[in-house]
């Protein structure tokens, strides 16, 4: 009998203003007050209370489930039930993490690479409480390096697309081992992208998803299939998707069984060894160029993406230079405070603790404080590289202006810690990233974007007084 492992990847970018904290209205999630509240209520919650977690091999991002722990409470407990049931019927749970932020790895420095790996993995631990076996790369955007960071963080297994993928396919979806450069091997399950891509682009055209499903599944024997798209294509994509998935997954009297990921590697280790193709993803099989240079995978003019990571990348590598100096004779290891101020953000301990622990010496008020906003900063320098702010074919759009509020934000706490305004600087180089539709630069965004919090903290002010 064939086997069907069907994966969700669920995942929100954090939305919230940097500099306030709170959630903006967005007018085209009416009537909802957000996106992330309109996508609840047409997939989460329903796909939750019908249990379809506990069914499927899934993934919900950190800034996602964070999210829904503080404003669907009830829906983020359910999802993490359905990995202790899971794991309670089964003996192993069906959950998967994520890096924090959906940054594309292969075009991250090194350090990032290890922060975000290392803050997925806190996150998935302080949710679910276990360490993950296998993690979600975010867009499966990969290379070598990527692969050898998840193995260094205690990581078995990731998720690929067939044409990442080069060698022996005949296990069907897998697992199958990659050969790492540093010596050893990281499994990759690998998704059958026309059986996902039927689902996640034409859902309504395809028949019962059983009769479907063992159509697509027949003569594969007791090989693995794997069906990996996002989880939002159930509910919010396509209305009908959560009756779809539930009848996918439904596995009384049907002609495959469904398995969990995490399941099946445990049952199956890989033996066939294969090699990927370096820097691709799911979206950008040929390359990682949608969210660098630009390429095909997205139309319009593109120049901006480049202009637009130049940018941010200068602004990080300054940002480092500051928060190293200021901590240079402070702080023994001051990137492995970055690490672990993750544990501020899931609320395990405040910042002040966090920086008297990994301070030589006790520290003054005002020393604690500065070393404080440059950790924060820390933060909104790694949400710059969030993947959406790429992904589109126009700068003049959400998704870009998110990216750089998080650069602004980072600035604001550097001066306010240093003196040092990295702000003109930033805006010049921003020059460069025009709108090819609108002509607004990446400047025209970070002086609407500055303006407005310096309106916002004025009203603050006033309100307080």
């Amino acid at each position: 009998m064939p086997t069907l492992a069907l994966h969700g990847h669920f995942y929100q970018p954090p939305r919230e203003d940097p500099f306030t904290g709170e959630m903006p209205a967005e007018p085209l999630a009416a009537p909802y007050h957000d996106f992330n509240a309109k996508i609840t209520a047409e997939s989460y919650r329903p796909i939750a209370e019908h249990g379809y977690f506990e069914r499927m091999s899934y993934n919900v991002g950190p800034t996602l489930i964070a999210w829904l722990a503080r404003h669907a409470p009830d829906v983020y407990q359910r999802i993490v039930e359905s990995d202790r049931r899971h794991s309670e019927a089964i003996g192993v749970g069906n959950a998967l993490a994520q890096p924090a932020h959906h940054t594309i790895l292969p075009l991250a420095r090194q350090r990032d690479k290890e922060t975000q790996v290392h803050w997925g993995i806190a996150s998935f631990r302080h949710r679910f409480g276990r360490q993950p076996r296998g993690m979600w790369l975010p867009e499966m955007a990969v290379d070598l390096n990527t692969l050898e960071v998840l193995s260094a963080e205690g990581l078995s297994f990731t998720i690929l697309s067939d044409q990442q993928v080069r060698g022996d396919l005949r296990a069907g979806s897998g697992p199958y081992r990659v050969r790492l450069p540093r010596g050893g091997y990281f499994a990759v399950f690998v998704r059958d992208r026309l059986l996902s891509d039927a689902i996640a682009f034409n859902l309504p055209n395809l028949d019962d998803a059983r009769a479907w499903a063992a159509e697509a599944l027949s003569g594969r024997q007791e090989r693995l299939t794997l069906i990996a798209i996002d989880g939002e294509t159930f509910g919010h994509h396509f209305p009908q998707g959560v009756n779809f998935l539930g009848r996918l997954l439904n596995g009384e009297r049907s002609p495959y069984r469904v398995q969990a990921l995490n399941d099946y590697m445990r049952r199956h280790p890989p033996t066939i060894e294969v090699e990927i193709n370096e820097r691709t993803a799911w979206s950008c099989w040929h390359t990682v160029a949608r969210w660098d240079a630009g390429c095909s995978c997205t139309t319009g003019a593109a120049v901006w993406k480049p202009a637009l990571r130049s940018a941010l990348d200068l602004l990080a590598d300054e940002v480092d230079a500051i928060y190293l100096h200021e901590t240079r004779r402070l702080i023994e290891q001051p990137w492995q405070l970055i690490d672990n101020s993750i544990d501020v953000v899931l609320g395990l301990t405040d910042l002040r603790t966090l920086v008297d622990e990994h301070a030589q010496r006790d520290l003054k008020t005002g020393y604690a404080q500065r070393i404080g906003h440059l950790v924060k900063a820390q933060l909104h320098r790694q949400r710059m590289f969030t993947s959406c702010g790429w992904f589109f074919d126009d700068l003049d759009r959400f998704e870009p202006r998110y990216v750089i509020a998080n650069a602004a934000r980072a600035i604001q706490l550097c001066r306010q810690a240093t003196g040092v305004d990295l702000g003109p600087d930033f805006r010049e180089t921003l020059l460069a990233a025009r709108s090819a539709v609108s002509g607004v630069t990446g400047a025209d965004l970070y002086d609407e974007i500055v303006a407005r919090a310096e309106r916002a903290a004025v009203q603050a002010s006033d309100a307080n007084r």
